[in-house]
C-alpha cells in the first residue's frame, strides 16, 4: 500500500495517508473483533485520505492542516468520552497465540531471565523427593523354602514390631527389636503337601496372629504363650488370604468364599460372602472398618459393606482389571480411596472412589502388581512387581510421577509389609530372600544415623548391607 500511496499524491511520505484497500483477505478468527469500530476507522481514513487530495491531484496544505485538526480533536472526544483508544484498536485480531518455536530454538534471553522461575519450579518439584531414600536394602533375611505362589499372602508386621514370615510349613517369628527368631508352629503331621498359605496379625496389642492352612482351616495363635486358641472351619480349600476388622477376622479361599468369623464366639461363622468365581487371594478392610475389599483370580473387585450378610450382595462389583486382584491397599490420607493392582495380563495400579464406585485413575506399570503399601506420611505409594526387573517403584499421588526404583530382588517380590513406626517396608520375593528399605521416613526423621525398625539393637549395624541373615 505505501508504493501506491507514493504515486497516487506524488508527496512525502510524511504528507500521505493511506488509501482504503478492496482487495478481500482471509480473517481467520473474528471473535475478538470490534467490527463496529473497525468500518469506522476505515470510512475515517478513507474520507480523510479523499480530502487531503487537491483537485489537480496534489495535496493541499490548508486543507491537510484543517482534516489532522479534526481528526485529533475527534481522536481526544473518543478517548474522553467514549473511552475508545484508537492507537490500541485492531481491524483484525487472532485470538489464537502464535505457534511455538522449534525444539532446537534457543532464545538466549529466554534462559537468562527465566533461571530463577526455573529453579523454583526444580525446588517445589524436588520437594517430593527431598529426603534421601537409600537405593539399597538396610538389611536382608535368608527366607528358605518361601513358596512363589502370586495367590499367598505370607507376610505380616506387628504392632509390637515383631514379622511373621511362613516359610513353607513353618511360621517364624522375628523380632525387630531383639533379632530374636522364634518358630511358631509346624503342619508337617498334615502331611508332606500341606503349608501355611497365609499370615496376619491382629490390629491393636500384637498378641494374635491369624494363620490360613491349606486344607481349609483358619487357625488363631496366642503368641505369647506359644499356644493355638482355636481353629476355625469353613472353607473346603486353602485360605490364601487374611484381614482383621477389630474381632472380626474375613478369610477368602480357593473355594471362592469370603467368610467373616468373630473369634469371641463359638459360632463363629457370621457372613458367607459369594460373588467371586475363582480363588480369592486379596482381602482389605478399610481403616473406618466401614469397608472389605476383595480381589480374585476372576479378575473382580468387590466393596462389601460391613453390616453383610450370607444373603448380601457387594456393594460394588467393579471389572476393570484384567488380571487376577491381589495388592490392595487403602489410603492412610483419604476416606474412601482405594488402590489395587492387576497380575501380568494388566499390569495397572487403579484407584477408585468406594462411596460412588468410581475409577478415578489408572497406571499401567509395565510389569506385574503383587503388592501395594501407601506411605503414611506423604500422599505416596509403594508397588511391588514381578517379571522382568522384579522392582519396587514409589509413585507420588496423585500424579503417579515415579519417585524411586529399588532393585535387588533377583525374583518377583510377592509381598510387603510397613514397620510399626511406617518408616521401614520389608519386601518378600521368590529368591528366597527378605529386604528391608527405609524408603518412608516422618518429615521430621533426622538424617544422623538414627536406626530403623530394620536394625537389631543387639545385632549388627544397618552400615553392613551385604550382611544376610537366616531367618531360621
Amino acid at each position: 500500500h505505501e508504493s501506491n500511496s507514493k504515486n497516487a499524491g506524488g508527496s512525502s511520505d510524511e504528507n500521505c495517508k493511506p488509501t482504503a484497500s478492496l482487495s478481500d483477505r482471509f480473517i481467520p478468527n473474528r471473535a475478538a473483533m470490534d467490527m463496529e469500530r473497525s468500518s469506522h476507522a476505515i470510512l475515517s481514513r478513507s474520507y480523510e485520505s479523499e480530502s487531503s487530495i487537491g483537485t489537480d491531484g496534489e495535496a493541499s496544505e490548508d486543507e491537510d492542516t484543517t482534516t489532522t485538526s479534526v481528526a485529533s480533536d475527534m481522536s481526544e472526544y473518543k478517548s474522553s468520552v467514549l473511552g475508545i483508544d484508537d492507537s490500541k484498536s485492531r481491524i483484525l485480531s487472532f485470538a489464537d497465540k502464535a505457534p511455538a518455536p522449534k525444539g532446537d530454538t534457543v532464545n538466549n534471553l529466554q534462559v537468562l531471565y527465566s533461571a530463577s522461575t526455573s529453579s523454583r519450579k526444580n525446588k517445589s518439584s524436588t520437594k517430593l523427593v527431598s529426603r534421601h531414600i537409600p537405593s539399597a536394602p538396610s538389611r536382608i533375611l535368608d527366607a528358605p523354602d518361601l513358596l512363589d505362589d502370586y495367590y499367598l499372602n505370607l507376610l505380616s508386621w506387628s504392632d509390637t514390631n515383631v514379622l511373621a514370615v511362613a516359610l513353607s510349613q513353618t511360621v517364624y517369628l522375628w523380632n525387630a527389636e531383639t533379632g530374636a527368631i522364634d518358630e511358631l508352629c509346624n503342619v508337617e503331621d498334615q502331611g508332606p503337601d500341606a503349608h501355611i498359605s497365609s499370615v496376619s496379625w491382629i490390629q491393636e496389642g500384637g498378641g494374635h496372629l491369624a494363620v490360613g492352612t491349606s486344607w481349609g482351616k483358619t487357625q488363631l495363635w496366642d503368641v505369647r504363650a506359644q499356644k493355638q486358641l482355636r481353629q476355625m472351619d469353613g472353607h473346603s480349600d486353602r485360605v490364601g488370604a487374611l484381614s482383621w476388622n477389630r474381632h472380626v477376622l474375613s478369610s477368602g479361599g480357593r473355594d471362592n468364599l469370603i467368610i467373616n468369623h468373630d473369634v469371641r464366639i463359638a459360632e463363629h461363622k457370621v457372613a458367607n460372602l459369594m460373588s467371586h468365581t475363582q480363588e480369592v487371594c486379596g482381602l482389605a478392610w478399610s481403616p473406618d472398618g466401614m469397608t472389605l475389599a476383595s480381589g480374585a483370580n476372576d479378575n473382580k473387585l468387590c466393596l462389601w459393606d460391613a453390616a453383610a450378610s450370607s444373603r448380601s450382595r457387594p456393594r460394588y462389583e467393579l471389572t476393570d482389571h484384567q488380571a487376577a486382584v491381589k495388592a490392595l491397599a487403602w489410603s492412610p490420607h483419604e476416606r474412601n480411596l482405594l488402590a489395587t493392582g492387576g497380575g501380568t495380563a494388566d499390569r495397572c495400579i487403579k484407584f477408585w472412589n468406594t462411596q460412588s464406585g468410581s475409577m478415578l485413575q489408572s497406571v499401567d506399570t509395565g510389569s506385574q502388581v503383587c503388592a501395594l503399601q501407601w506411605n503414611p506420611y506423604e500422599k505416596e505409594i509403594l508397588s511391588s512387581h514381578g517379571f522382568a526387573r522384579n522392582q519396587l517403584c514409589l509413585w507420588k499421588y496423585p500424579t503417579m510421577a515415579k519417585v524411586k526404583e529399588l532393585e535387588g530382588h533377583s525374583a518377583r517380590v510377592l509381598h510387603m509389609a510397613a514397620s510399626p513406626d511406617g518408616s521401614t517396608v520389608v519386601s518378600a520375593a521368590a529368591d528366597e530372600t527378605l529386604r528391608f528399605w527405609d524408603v518412608f521416613a516422618p518429615p521430621s526423621k533426622s538424617r544422623d544415623g538414627k536406626r530403623g525398625a530394620s536394625d537389631l539393637s543387639g545385632g549388627a549395624k544397618s552400615k553392613n548391607l551385604s550382611r544376610t541373615m537366616h531367618i531360621r
